[in-house]
């Protein structure tokens, strides 16, 4: 389910040090993707990992080989081969037209609602 998938999302994300802010990002991505009918049971975890992939490699400072470590997670925890997920994350870029600085409005109430239950 689509709640789960963002339940893993943040799991993962907390485990990687990545900020409130980020999954924050990955979730308001994500929920874009399934706005635009983009989701299926083939895709959905690719998507999931592709939008923290992206979200992570925007707004926060991962080094190299910090990157390497949240591929290896994602891979794990979603149980897909790292090539599928690089070749996700283009398509995931393509669908959100490039648009990866998001508005304000559109992260803050993921944020508050994920600093709030921390």
């Amino acid at each position: 389910s689509l709640p789960s998938l963002k339940r893993e999302m943040r799991n993962l994300s907390e485990e990687c040090n990545l900020e409130p802010v980020t999954v924050s990002m990955a979730y308001v991505y994500f929920e874009k993707l399934v706005l635009q009918g983009k989701l299926n049971k083939q895709n959905r975890k690719l998507c999931a990992g592709a939008c923290v992939l992206l979200a992570a490699k925007i707004s926060s400072d991962l080094r190299k080989h910090e990157v390497k470590h949240l591929i290896d997670k994602l891979e794990e925890r979603f149980r897909f081969n790292r090539r599928d997920l690089i070749a996700f994350e283009f398509t995931v870029l393509v669908a959100l037209e490039l648009a990866l600085y998001l508005p304000e409005n559109q992260v803050l109430p993921h944020y508050r609602r994920l600093t709030q239950q921390s």
